[in-house]
């Protein structure tokens, strides 16, 4: 309702709205608290228990929003919101409030209220909780309007909502504070908005193909799925170390060796590693496993799925991420990674090369190696730090070296590779998925080699997992498996760059300089 902001802007108190951080802001939260003080010695509650709606503001809208301007409906509804803007005109004021549909104009006069009841009104502020009872009018202007016949208050706010010019601009801020962040700004509402659509149109696309979501644990023996330090508890009644989960992968082929054909988990994994514009330590993943796939089926479900979410979010397979536009309509380019490196640093390279061959194709290439890494490694080091980050995407880089893939299914024409692929776009993984290995003494192997890496001090690396070789010896049949992560292509569909603005309540330093305040009594 556009015209509400017209019709409310010029004249809103510009003392009811400051920056959240304005060290004058404690003045006015002194003065908001005396006010609730005010309200409870007249025996008004400011936090009452209930309040019965009958319509939202975009109710209000679909319903009666064809009467034309100056128009009255005779209808009654009961509407609640959030004062964002006031606009006092002697014995008139209007105030747009805001519920998590929109925004609708209140319409309050003396004439209607009393004196009591419209000074009471006068006297609210922004940010301020209202529900009002009312008829539906168009006002002169044509703005959709409720009339109010009578209204209460439901949450005092005694924290002023930040400047309507500049809203909430500083990023530390907003991340730490995303309740006022969604209060301020109406990108942050836009981009959670997307994030809610994307991850409901993942199940009901997963659902269609036949797909079963599960639940699988958080807390492991041991860590597993992926290259990722972890973070670590303990279970005091059982005296058990134990690990949060770094990935959805092993539980959910252990329902397929158990007779489920295709499974899927969105489920948070939590990796004690860095903080970035890419990683968090807690995000959400989705995993899916179909039995009698292989990774190419993979492919074609992966950018179906991304192509549809962007379809959702945006009305069409065409993002556009700080300015730079991104094509997700699928069929998407295929790449094997060998060709890839050779195309990007001149130098044709295979992890059945000598170590000594491909360490000196990292040093003219000025990639960062270290003592003792394999040649699977130092391929993939070559691949991540040369060719990752210049490809636009989407493509699927395909073909793995074996040595840094243990769950992924040899290569059917090179024993060196795996069938494994990455779906990258603008230099960023999206996906990651295989034909899952399913021998269990190839398993074995590849586990017991990992755990040869962890004790030589890889944080990375992994122990063996016996349960799940366990259960790979009861036959795990010929599957495909995917993982996504949800932050990442939300970030995709959003057109956004840090993985911060796609997370509700990203993991920050510590704050300093606390300015919560003396407890409200």
């Amino acid at each position: 309702m556009t015209e509400a902001r017209d019709d409310a802007t010029d004249a809103t108190d510009a003392s009811d709205a400051t920056d959240a951080t304005d060290p004058s802001a404690g003045g006015e939260r002194a003065r908001r608290l005396a006010k609730v003080a005010a309200l409870r010695a007249r025996g008004v509650d400011p936090y009452p228990v209930r309040f019965d709606r009958t319509h939202t503001s975009a109710e209000v809208l679909e319903h009666w929003g064809h009467l034309e301007a100056g128009a009255e409906s005779g209808d009654v509804v009961r509407v609640a919101g959030r004062v964002v803007l006031l606009r006092r005109m002697g014995k008139l004021t209007f105030a747009t409030v805001r519920d998590g549909s929109g925004t609708i104009q209140l319409f309050v006069s003396l004439a209607v209220l009393g004196d009591d009841g419209f000074a009471a009104f006068d006297d609210l502020d922004l940010g301020d909780w209202v529900g009002a009872v009312g008829t539906v009018m168009k006002t002169r202007k044509g703005e959709l309007s409720v009339q109010v016949d009578e209204w209460c208050l439901l949450a005092k706010a005694v924290r002023p909502l930040p400047d309507k010019w500049h809203g909430l601009s500083d990023t530390d801020t907003r991340f730490r504070q995303r309740y006022v962040d969604l209060i301020a700004n109406e990108d942050a509402r836009r981009i959670f908005a997307v994030r809610f659509a994307v991850i409901a149109t993942v199940r009901e696309f997963l659902r269609d193909r036949r797909f079963v979501e599960v639940e699988t644990p958080v807390l492991h023996e041991q860590a597993g799925g992926a290259a990722a330090r972890p973070f670590t508890t303990h279970h005091h009644a059982l005296d058990l170390p134990l690990s949060l989960r770094i990935a959805l992968e092993l539980h959910l082929k252990r329902l397929l060796v158990g007779g489920m054909e295709r499974v899927f988990e969105i489920g948070r994994v939590f990796r004690n590693e860095g903080l970035s514009t890419r990683h968090n330590p807690e995000f959400t993943m989705l995993e899916c496993y179909e039995a009698f796939a292989d990774y190419t089926d993979m492919m074609t479900l992966t950018e179906e799925l991304v192509a549809e979410c962007a379809r959702v979010a945006t009305g069409g397979t065409v993002v556009d991420v700080d300015g730079v536009t991104v094509d997700l309509t699928p069929p998407w380019p295929r790449r094997p990674m060998l060709d890839l490196i050779e195309e990007h640093a001149g130098v044709r390279v295979h992890p059945g090369h000598p170590v000594a061959e491909l360490e000196a194709a990292c040093d003219r290439a000025g990639v960062p190696r270290e003592a003792g890494w394999g040649p699977g490694k130092l391929v993939l080091e070559l691949y991540e730090k040369t060719v990752e980050p210049n490809l636009a995407g989407p493509v699927f880089v395909l073909d793995y070296p074996r040595e840094v893939s243990p769950l992924a299914r040899t290569h059917r024409d090179d024993p060196e590779l795996v069938e494994r692929f990455e779906a990258v776009v603008l230099g960023r993984e999206l996906a990651n998925a295989f034909s899952e290995l399913t021998d269990p003494v190839d398993q074995r192997e590849r586990f017991e080699a990992q755990a040869r890496l962890a004790a030589a001090g890889d944080d990375e690396a992994h122990g063996v997992d016996d349960d799940y070789v366990r259960a790979l010896e009861f036959g795990l049949p010929p599957c495909g498996g995917l993982g996504i992560g949800i932050d990442r292509l939300v970030m995709l569909v959003a057109g956004v760059q840090s993985i911060r603005e796609v997370i509700l309540f990203p993991h920050l330093r510590p704050e300093v300089g606390d300015d919560a305040g003396p407890p409200v009594l």
